[in-house]
């Protein structure tokens, strides 16, 4: 994900629960989680406005944006260094 939550982080500064967080907000603790947990596909702008308020912080000590790690690039093929044996037993 090139998005990065930290909530946890604002959570443990603030020393309050995941459950109290949630209540004072106005959202589910699975909601929260979900987006604790990085899984959320979006969030409303209320919602991250209330979180800010709540825990006395910006958006940006909530989110960070993190580069995706480049892929690896494929292995190349190895040929096989024994010749095919062909029908017979003979190569």
């Amino acid at each position: 994900m090139s998005i990065a939550v930290d909530i946890d982080v604002m959570l443990a500064r603030r020393k309050m629960s995941v459950g109290e967080l949630a209540e004072r907000v106005g959202i589910t603790p699975a909601n929260l989680a979900v987006l604790k947990n990085g899984r959320a596909k979006a969030v409303r702008f209320t919602t991250l406005a209330a979180l800010c308020e709540v825990l006395d912080c910006q958006p940006g000590d909530l989110l960070r944006w993190e580069p995706e790690p480049e892929p690896e690039p494929e292995p190349e093929p190895v040929a096989d260094a024994a010749p095919a044996v062909a029908e017979g037993g003979r190569a």
